[in-house]
This record gives C-alpha cells, structure tokens and sequence, in this order.
C-alpha cells in the first residue's frame, strides 16, 4: 500500500489538522523517513501555510485545538510546530507528548537552539510565557488605540525576527512592544 493511500486510510479522507476534505496530499514531518508514520494528510490550505510561514492565516489554524489531541505522532508533531509559530504557548503549554515525540517536534522547530537573550526595562530576562506590565502609554500604529500604562500583558511570545521586542495581545489584538516600555510581572 502506497503512503499516500495509507494516510488517506488512516485520516479518513480528511486533512488531518482542519477536516477538510478538498485538494490533499501527503506530507512529510521533518526530519522523516517518508513513511506514513513520519507523514501526515493535509489539504492545500494548510501545506500551502506550512510551507510558507509567512502566509499563515492564525484563524484558519483554530483547527489546531482539536488536532493537538491527536493519537498519531506526527500530527501532534505538527500542531505543536504551528502553535508555537503562531506563538500560543497556552495551547503548546496543555499538550502532552511523549519524550520522543517532543525531541521530534522540536527537532524541526527553526531557531531552537539559537534564542536571544530578552530583557524588560530593568534588565530582567524575559522568556516566552511570561507576563509584563506596560510603563508607558503606547499608541499601537494601525490599531487606532493606545496601550496604557499599567495594562498586563500575558503569554508574551519572543519573536526570533525583531530583536528587542516581545510579542503579546492587548485589546484582543496581537502586537510587538519593545521591551525598553515593559517591566516583568
């Protein structure tokens, strides 16, 4: 039995990550062997956003709150990559994964091993996950609204792409702050 027909067994004719059943195909997990175990089902919307980040559509993903429960390996693999770009570490945060599927998972993640150090208006170090305090009111540009000072900030991301920034939700909208304006919660 060829992959594709096994995958397409295994997901019963559907995208593996949001149901779908239009335009799919196979594809590998990385690093993989191209078995069907190291591969998953998905459609064309979602190979399209998985093999170019920067297209990625954050609600087109809410699909990953049910496929992170997954009982195949690689697309738990897969969830976990994509929760992590779209930087929702409190989705990343509740998933369970055996020691070897996390190794696996963050195998493939880009820039694991090379993060830069961030650090808050007073020199602390910031990580991912944290909660940080604006000290100052900040017009957020594009947004049409002011961040005041004193609002919390939680979750935050570290974005690997723009240094001395953090990336967090203010007002239900998702934006970099720079951490010169921020003080660890």
């Amino acid at each position: 039995m060829s992959v594709e027909k096994e995958l397409e067994a295994r997901s019963g004719g559907v995208c593996e990550l949001c149901g779908s059943s239009e335009g799919l195909s196979a594809l590998e997990v990385a690093p993989s062997d191209a078995s069907a175990e190291q591969s998953i089902y998905v459609c064309a919307t979602c190979k399209e956003q998985i093999q170019n980040p920067d297209k990625m559509d954050e609600t087109h993903f809410n699909c990953l709150n049910d496929s992170m429960w997954s009982e195949v390996p690689a697309v738990v693999v897969m969830s976990y990559r994509l929760l992590k770009a779209l930087g929702r570490e409190d989705l990343v945060d509740m998933m369970y994964m055996e020691e070897d599927v996390k190794n696996w998972a963050q195998a493939g993640l880009k820039g694991a091993s090379e993060s830069a150090v961030v650090k808050d208006s007073n020199g602390v170090v910031l990580n991912a996950g944290d909660s940080v305090v604006i000290i100052k009111d900040l017009e957020v540009k594009g947004a049409g609204f002011t961040a005041k000072r004193g609002t919390m900030v939680k979750n935050i991301t570290i974005p690997q792409d723009v240094e001395g920034h953090v990336e967090g939700r203010v007002n239900g909208t998702k934006i970099y702050l720079k951490t010169e304006f921020l003080k660890k919660a």
